[in-house]
């Protein structure tokens, strides 16, 4: 597991040049006039970054730049089932927007504005268009970011941009706005399978995408299907793995010292990967929450740390109890088999029983400990809630006043796996 975030991104990245996205190229060594300029375009990360951002600060305003509190980058190799299991980490992450997918985002009409203009969409593009985006209100708790970073200028604008997230919650934590400038938490998740099945899936997905269309062609009925040739061609689909392991994969794992990274095996069956999700994106509050408040928290302790040695402690204590207090524990034991059992033997379907009970054996607090313990040891979970219920005592006709005593109720709950009884 990666270290968590620190408290901001060095400024300084390191300068990052690298081809775009969609790098122009020619069989002759002559490219057109378009393609020529776009090649003279900066591949500077500090550069395109400062300069995207500063177009959002003239046209939103610096204060409306508020980005999502949970950005968790998705990658995965092919066949990994990326698609599939998207829906599922939504709901692990309490997430309700559609994902933010950046082959899709280069096909919305502003990037086919630049692509009809001549240009190409390169990093800087892939910037302007994602940092928009980020900014929509509907993001504003978490989002899913799919395809993204897939080069070393991405990267970097990824660092450039937490370290901005950084500072904005700094400048407005003291102010009435600091509620949208939380702090922020960056997921890294890769669905890893190896390239065997990596292969073996794009073409079975390719069959069955083909089995579909035949259907639809004969029938009339449904929709055709995004067909792709790497489904259909075992070089192609063993390039697309070769792809992903190149460019996605290296641009990730460049990261993951510095964001919280988890690397899911995709390998098994639905059920098995959506069970390794899960425990791969279990809470961790010193990633979540500001530092400020996890340092509030800090004396309440975890409840998955708590119980890491509960099972010692509670043999120890027990072991304290015969030693030290033997007279005490043996009353104890007697009042559970006499006054506590009968009632709950007849819950043993159930699995539920309460017990009310005035014995002033439970007045004594160590008592009331061991009998919680001892039902521990034994596999139930006891809780005990103390009653006091005022009960007239005497009347006085003179005065008319009423004097009450205080009665002592002690309401036990006793809860354990109950019997399955099958019914017909």
């Amino acid at each position: 597991m990666a270290t968590p975030f620190p408290e901001s991104v060095p400024n300084a990245a390191p300068a990052a040049r690298t081809a775009s996205l969609a790098a122009p190229s020619s069989s002759s060594g002559t490219a057109p006039a378009a393609a020529r300029h776009h090649d003279l375009e900066i591949k500077d990360a500090q550069v395109i970054f400062d300069t995207v951002w500063r177009e959002l600060e003239t046209e939103f305003g610096r204060d409306q730049l508020r980005f999502p509190k949970e950005i968790i980058l998705l990658g995965g190799a092919p066949g990994a089932g990326k698609g599939t299991n998207t829906a599922f980490i939504l709901t692990a992450r309490g997430l309700t927007c559609e994902p933010i997918v950046v082959s899709a985002l280069l096909d919305t009409p502003e990037a086919r504005r630049i692509k009809d203009a001549g240009h190409m969409v390169g990093d800087r593009e892939v910037i302007r268009l994602l940092l928009r985006r980020l900014i929509n209100p509907e993001y504003r708790d978490g989002c899913i970011l799919d395809g993204f970073p897939r080069t070393e200028v991405q990267v970097e604008c990824l660092k450039l941009l937490v370290d901005r997230m950084h500072a904005l919650r700094r400048e407005f934590y003291h102010t009435p706005l600091r509620m949208h400038f939380r702090h922020p938490t960056i997921h890294i998740m890769v669905l890893f399978v190896d390239e065997k099945t990596s292969v073996e899936r794009q073409l079975k997905r390719g069959l069955e995408i083909r089995a579909h269309h035949e259907d639809v062609r004969r029938t009339g009925l449904g929709a055709l299907l995004e067909e792709r040739p790497t489904d259909a061609d075992l070089d192609l689909a063993k390039r697309r793995y070769k792809v992903f392991k190149e460019q996605t994969w290296d641009a990730l794992q460049s990261l993951r010292e510095i964001f919280h990274y988890h690397l899911v095996n995709a390998q098994g069956t639905l059920a098995e990967v959506e069970h390794n999700i899960v425990r791969e994106l279990q809470y961790q509050s010193s990633l979540e929450l500001d530092p400020r408040t996890h340092d509030l928290l800090r004396p309440i302790p975890v409840a998955s740390d708590l119980v890491v040695h509960a099972r010692q402690e509670l043999v120890k204590r027990l072991d304290d109890y015969a030693f030290e207090h033997s007279e005490l524990l043996a009353k104890v034991v007697e009042f559970i088999a006499r006054k506590v059992m009968p009632i709950v033997t007849r819950h043993a379907i159930s699995g539920i029983a309460s017990v009310n009970t005035e014995d002033a054996l439970l007045d004594d607090s160590l008592a009331l400990a061991m009998l919680i313990d001892l039902f521990s040891e034994r596999g139930y979970h006891a809780t005990v809630d103390l009653h006091r219920i005022e009960i007239p005592d005497t009347f006085d006709p003179k005065t008319g006043k009423i004097t009450c005593r205080v009665k002592k109720v002690y309401r036990l709950s006793i809860r354990f796996q109950g019997s399955e009884i099958r019914r017909g």
